[in-house]
């Protein structure tokens, strides 16, 4: 069964046809829309600041949601995909984006529309990546513009098969 707890009073908010793996915690004040999914080794972690989440967001293996006491929540838009032990850290991710496994996003960055950060990936405090751009290496820079072609075949594909990926769990 998976970590869902309460801490001070907030319990976390999870729809119906969202997928928790058995070994996911998710704590405090979460909330999740539509057809998420935390997977394996997760963690969602609104103890100190909430995390919130629109629709169709995976919260891939080993990954990590977190906030910065009173300063920084978590929001997170719909259609995102959140790679392999990536670290989300009070930051704003706006709607169809890309984190790549193992980034990092920290305190007060926001991450427009359309945009992939690139696997390994550190977005330093406060950046703000461009709509519609790839941002890549440590730290994080603008490394090109996408296509729509890149959205539909990236953000879009990997955002719509772990909704295929989650269904394979149901029982």
């Amino acid at each position: 069964m998976p970590v869902i707890k309460s801490v001070r009073g907030k319990s976390p908010q999870i729809s119906e046809d969202c997928f928790v793996a058995e070994n996911a915690t998710i704590v405090g004040d979460v909330s999740m829309g539509a057809q998420c999914s935390i997977w394996f080794s997760a963690v969602v972690r609104g103890d100190v600041n909430y995390i919130k989440m629109g629709n169709k967001v995976n919260i891939q293996d080993g990954a990590v949601i977190h906030g910065t006491y009173k300063t920084a929540p978590t929001t997170i838009g719909n259609n995102v995909s959140i790679g392999h032990n990536a670290l989300v850290h009070g930051c704003t991710i706006h709607d169809n984006v890309l984190i790549g496994m193992g980034s990092i996003i920290m305190d007060g960055c926001v991450v427009n529309s359309n945009s992939i950060i690139a696997a390994g990936a550190v977005v330093t405090k406060g950046t703000i990546v461009e709509a519609g751009s790839i941002y890549a290496g440590v730290p994080a820079k603008k490394v090109k513009n996408i296509s729509p072609e890149l959205i539909a075949g990236e953000i879009n594909r990997i955002a719509d098969n772990y909704i295929t990926y989650s269904s394979w769990f149901e029982e």
